[in-house]
């Protein structure tokens, strides 16, 4: 069948137009680089929640005034690191970071080389989001559990991290597409994915077709993962959760 659509397009004398459309029904083409455009940021945000969860937890409960409150100079060394990460550009931090890459991975080329400056680059926004969802908590109810002997631990995994659970899954969301976006820039300087193929054979070779196609299959992916964060979002979310209860 592509056979057939390219010399068809061959015939009506659109070779460019042929190159193009061979391209994008090639069954081994589009596909991969989907596949390779899911799994780096996916992963990248599964590591960057490992590190950026706890630093998140940590701007809470260890400032003045917080549950386990720690040395100020410390708050400000932890503080002061996140928000030079978050302010280097992504692009920028990728090229710095190719050394760490190479280091763990063996390479800084690839798809796989771009978990480590993608995880590294999106930590720190985690930990913001997580620090924000946490903050919007109701104060007394952390007051309630202290006054009937819960621990920190406690405090947390039981009280603020249920609690905040609709605001942290709205974080959640946000964050693996920022990381999904990252990813396609990562494709202009030897990621893979579909930022490689918009960047390299779209715009690079002006063949507008593949480019466009490439950016409409982003723009699915991240409707994608929304409607799933957000219907995820409401489900856990006790204020809604109790609406459509009184208004049955």
């Amino acid at each position: 069948m592509v056979e057939n659509i390219v010399s068809l397009l061959d015939s009506w004398g659109i070779s460019k137009a042929a190159e193009q459309m061979e391209f994008l029904l090639n069954p081994s083409n589009i596909p991969f680089a989907v596949w390779e455009t899911l799994y780096a940021p996916l992963l990248a945000t599964v590591l960057a929640y490992v590190i950026g969860l706890p630093l998140g937890i940590l701007l809470v409960t260890g400032e003045e005034g917080g549950i386990r409150p720690l040395p100020k100079p410390l708050m400000q060394v932890i503080n002061t690191i996140i928000n030079l990460l978050r302010s280097i550009p992504f692009l920028i931090l990728m090229v710095m970071v190719f050394p760490l890459s190479r280091l763990i991975l063996g390479t800084a080329v690839g798809t796989t080389a771009t978990i480590v400056p993608l995880t590294v680059a999106a930590a720190p926004y985690v930990a913001r989001l997580v620090e924000s969802s946490l903050r919007e908590m109701d104060h007394g109810v952390i007051e309630a559990a202290q006054s009937m002997g819960c621990s920190t631990w406690q405090i947390i995994t039981r009280v603020m991290l249920p609690e905040c659970k609709p605001g942290l899954i709205n974080g959640a969301t946000n964050a693996t597409i920022t990381i999904l976006g990252y990813g396609a820039m990562a494709g202009n300087i030897g990621g893979g994915g579909l930022g490689a193929i918009a960047l390299m054979r779209g715009y690079g070779r002006n063949q507008i077709v593949v480019l466009y196609v490439s950016v409409i299959i982003l723009i699915i992916l991240v409707q994608i993962i929304q409607s799933v964060g957000t219907a995820l979002c409401v489900k856990t979310d006790k204020r809604i959760r109790n609406k459509s209860r009184k208004g049955e």
